[in-house]
Formats: C-alpha cells, sequence, structure tokens
C-alpha cells in the first residue's frame, strides 16, 4: 500500500469502532520480516455529536504511527487499534475494556475527554495499562489516585484562570454568565473559571444545562441576566446551537467558550453570521500557524487525505511519539508493565511543548491560547499572556 490517505479499516458495531491500522504500507521490506509488533490502542469519541474533537485526536495518532513505522532504526512495528467510546462516560468503561482484552496493546492515547477519562481510568489502572490523554483537562483527573494516567495538556485551573484574565483585563467585563454542560469537564472548567473571575471582583452568575435541542429558555435567562460576557463550559455542538439561538434573540453580548468548542464545527453547525467574533480559550496552539510544526502538519495531511490538523492532533502525536520513544529504550521485550513504569520519565521534544511530566501524571509547561471566529474561520490570536496589557 502506497501513496497519500488514511490506511485504516473500520470493524464493529452497536456504536463501539474498532479501526485497526496497520499503517506505512503493506507486507513491509524484507528487513522488517520478524520484527516484534506492538499494539497502541486509542480511546475517544469516533461517533457523536462532538466527534470532531476525536477525529483530529486519532488522526494525531494516525500520523505518528506512520512515521514511526517507516522509521529503519526502531526493531518493531506498530499497529493501531481505537475504541469509540462517543464521548459519554457511560460508554467509556466498555470502550476501555475492548482494548483491555487486546494482549497486544502495550499503551493506550486516550481517552479524550474527561468524562469517559473519569470512568475508565479505574480499569485501566488495575491493569496496569499506560493511558495517555491529549485532552481530557478536569482539574480532579490527576487526583484520584490513577496509577497509570498521564495527560499532556494542561488542567482547567490554567485555562479558567487565563480566561479570567482576559476578561477582566480586556474585555473589561463586569458580569460574566458562566454556564456549563454538567459534563466532568464542564464542570471543571465552569469551576475554575469562577473562581479565578471573583478573585478578580467579577459579579459571576453560574448556571448549568445538560445539552438539548432547544436552548429557548435558556437564552431567554441568559439575555435577562445582562451580562458583558457569556463564558460557555461544554462542547462545540451544544454552544453552536445555543449561539444560534442567542443571534436570533439579540444578545448583543460577547459569547467566549474553551477548549471543547474549539473546533471548524463550531462554525458550521452555528453558521458562519452567528458565530463571527465568537472567543475561544485552549490550551493548545494552532500547528497550522506555528512554522515550526511545519513538518508535522505536512505530514499530517500527506497521511489523513489532505485534513489539516485540527484540536489536539497536535496533543495526541506528542503522546503517541512519547510512547514510542519508551517502547524504543525498552526495546522488542516491552510489556505493558515495563511500558507504564518508564514512561514517567520520558522527556521529549514535541510539537506542542517538551513532553515530561509531574509526578502526579501532569505535563510540565502550560500557555494557553486565544482564536477568535474571523471571517469564518478559527484564527489563533496567540499566548493569553501576550495579549493582556500590563
Amino acid at each position: 500500500m502506497s501513496g497519500p490517505g488514511r490506511r485504516w479499516a473500520v470493524l464493529g458495531a452497536a456504536g463501539v469502532l474498532a479501526a485497526v491500522a496497520a499503517l506505512g504500507g503493506c507486507g513491509g521490506s524484507t528487513a522488517e520480516v520478524g520484527k516484534k509488533e506492538f499494539v497502541i490502542g486509542f480511546q475517544g469519541p469516533l461517533s457523536g455529536d462532538n466527534q470532531q474533537l476525536g477525529i483530529n485526536a486519532f488522526d494525531g495518532v494516525v500520523t505518528a504511527v506512520d512515521l514511526a513505522n517507516r522509521r529503519e532504526d526502531l526493531p518493531f512495528r506498530l499497529r493501531l487499534v481505537s475504541s469509540d467510546d462517543q464521548g459519554n462516560p457511560d460508554q467509556g468503561p466498555t470502550a476501555a475494556q475492548k482494548l483491555l482484552d487486546n494482549p497486544g496493546v502495550v499503551a493506550v492515547v486516550g481517552p479524550v475527554f474527561s468524562g469517559p477519562t473519569k470512568s475508565s481510568e479505574p480499569l485501566y489502572s488495575q491493569a496496569g495499562l499506560l493511558s495517555v490523554s491529549p485532552s481530557a483537562t478536569n482539574p480532579a483527573l490527576t487526583d484520584l489516585g490513577f496509577l497509570t494516567f498521564y495527560r499532556v495538556i494542561a488542567p482547567d485551573t490554567v485555562q479558567g484562570a487565563a480566561a479570567a484574565e482576559y476578561l477582566t483585563k480586556v474585555l473589561k467585563a463586569t458580569k460574566v454568565y458562566s454556564l456549563d454542560d454538567r459534563s466532568e469537564y464542564g464542570i471543571g472548567l465552569s469551576g475554575a473559571l469562577e473562581q479565578a473571575l471573583t478573585a478578580h471582583d467579577v459579579t459571576v452568575v453560574h448556571d448549568g444545562i445538560n445539552p438539548t435541542k432547544d436552548y429557548t429558555s435558556q437564552a431567554t435567562k441568559i439575555i435577562d441576566a445582562h451580562p458583558d460576557v457569556l463564558y460557555y463550559s461544554g462542547y462545540y455542538s451544544e454552544l453552536a446551537a445555543l449561539t444560534k439561538t442567542l443571534r436570533s434573540k439579540g444578545f448583543t453580548g460577547k459569547i467566549v467558550s474553551g477548549d471543547g468548542s474549539n473546533d471548524d464545527q463550531l462554525i458550521r453547525e452555528a453558521g458562519v453570521g452567528n458565530a463571527e467574533g465568537t472567543l475561544l480559550t485552549c490550551a493548545c496552539g494552532d500547528p497550522n500557524s506555528d512554522p515550526a510544526a511545519a513538518e508535522f502538519v505536512a505530514e499530517y495531511r500527506t497521511v489523513n487525505s489532505g485534513a489539516r490538523p485540527g484540536t489536539y492532533s497536535g496533543e495526541a502525536y506528542d503522546a503517541t511519539n512519547a510512547i514510542i520513544e519508551v517502547l524504543r529504550k525498552i526495546g522488542p521485550g516491552a510489556t505493558r508493565e515495563s511500558v507504564a513504569a518508564a514512561f514517567g520519565s520520558v522527556n521529549v521534544p514535541g510539537v506542542t511543548k517538551q513532553i515530561r511530566f509531574r509526578k502526579n501524571g501532569e505535563v510540565e509547561g502550560a500557555t494557553v491560547y486565544l482564536y477568535e471566529v474571523r471571517d469564518g474561520k478559527r484564527t489563533v490570536l496567540g499566548p493569553v499572556e501576550s495579549l493582556i496589557k500590563p
């Protein structure tokens, strides 16, 4: 098999998708005969309303695996198996068990969303299987005693504090309506944001709403509260529906959201006019606008049929490469136990940051970026700290 394009087959049913990727060519060269094969698992939403964030991450893993299988210095080959949790906490354990039951899986990239992460990690910890999330940001996840969990993105205590700085010092907000989707992710982000806003003496109206198809009554509540800013802690599909309703009712305040809404699908689902001017915070940069990530972007587009990296693509790529580096150091005798034991000392350059970890599984270093929908496109404005004037 040669040429560009995604090279994986989709198997399975009933909402659980197993994608098996034999990447970097078919059959292999003579030098590859007899090479040890390791399996890397992926868990995330590959279906459902907010599936694009999972697809972004999965395609980052695909890119890393494809590149690894073209390296001549690795004494093994990689295969990728993924399990779809639909971004649903209730599906997390089932999706995790699919990977745990595959004896070839030596490490997992994911879960992607915080809810499935919380429900899946007890299984991974009990089995001694390493899982590295590219994107689960709920602050509590590294405090729950999970033994084999790491993440390559900063927790929402960092994002919430940065967002509050921008809302108060740049937008000059005095009243913020903080709405979350009642998910593990949403509650974690809104809590961090509200704590930081309160420290800035900002009036905060807190509210939560489960994802719904009709946001009419919620939009009325927001408008009646007369906030300067609505900050939504949740995912892009629900924000798109809420934004359409708010704009149709004449809401003129600023709409801001976090990394869960930071995807082009927000613009497509809300409509260009409705989404225009929306601000998005994320502890993730945009590889497409980073000259240092040009090689990654080119490889990603080649492997993934011309698609551009999206939110979490770079983080998933870095998580996968960190796992590959551990496998390289251990060699063909690597096991689940040895990979999990060695991962905490990894220290490799990534496209998003230097990948090294604290003892609790948090990645070192964190920069929060601000994006804005301008002329129908998400545009990264830069690190929040650089946008705040002293």
